[in-house]
């Protein structure tokens, strides 16, 4: 549940969708005159235009999302070239910073799961060695980045696969070592 007072009522914000439907004026003449910005107004249309007048009302509840619609979204995003913005219309994201938070903790090797309460759980991937690591990396490879065959392949999560590969293609397969709990002094110099 939001703290915080929104500013714009709602029949503000209906004013502000309607004119920006009907196409009066520019949403960044609207935005100036509202005083706030485009990407605001362009999220109360998405809202509208999904929900209509009870899209626009301030939120009281968390908003749930399953997993399979973050993995989705995330991977229509970063696989079929679609925007932030065309991202969250099509899979009615409430904002871009929503799905924009998704998209990294999946970059980064951290999964996705549903949300509940506001948090977002994280899904760890099993334990494995150096030299599964590097077979794992060349699988993955070898049938042209296929991230899900590898993990499915291999019983590990598609971030960790996605993260040795792009650790492999940059600097060879020493930095697929875990290298956790060692000291500075036992670490290979691996920038010679």
């Amino acid at each position: 549940m939001s703290k915080r007072a929104t500013r714009h009522e709602l029949e503000e914000r209906i004013q502000v969708v309607r004119q920006v439907l009907d196409k009066r004026r520019s949403i960044s003449t609207i935005a100036r005159e509202h005083e706030t910005n485009a990407d605001t107004i362009k999220r109360w249309v998405r809202q509208y235009q999904a929900d209509g007048v009870d899209g626009l009302k301030e939120s009281r509840n968390w908003r749930p999302y399953s997993a399979e619609l973050k993995q989705q979204a995330v991977e229509f995003y970063l696989y079929k070239g679609g925007s932030l913005e065309s991202t969250c219309n099509q899979f009615h994201i409430s904002s871009r910073s929503v799905l924009q938070r998704w998209i990294n903790h999946y970059t980064s090797g951290k999964g996705i799961t549903s949300t509940s309460k506001g948090s977002v759980k994280m899904s760890g991937g099993r334990k494995t060695t150096f030299k599964e690591r590097i077979e794992i990396v060349q699988y993955a490879i070898a049938n042209d980045s296929n991230y899900h065959q590898a993990a499915e392949k291999y019983k590990v999560s598609y971030q960790q696969v996605y993260n040795w590969v792009r650790k492999y293609q940059k600097d060879g397969e020493q930095t697929l070592q875990d290298r956790r709990g060692k000291t500075l002094e036992t670490k290979p110099n691996l920038y010679h």
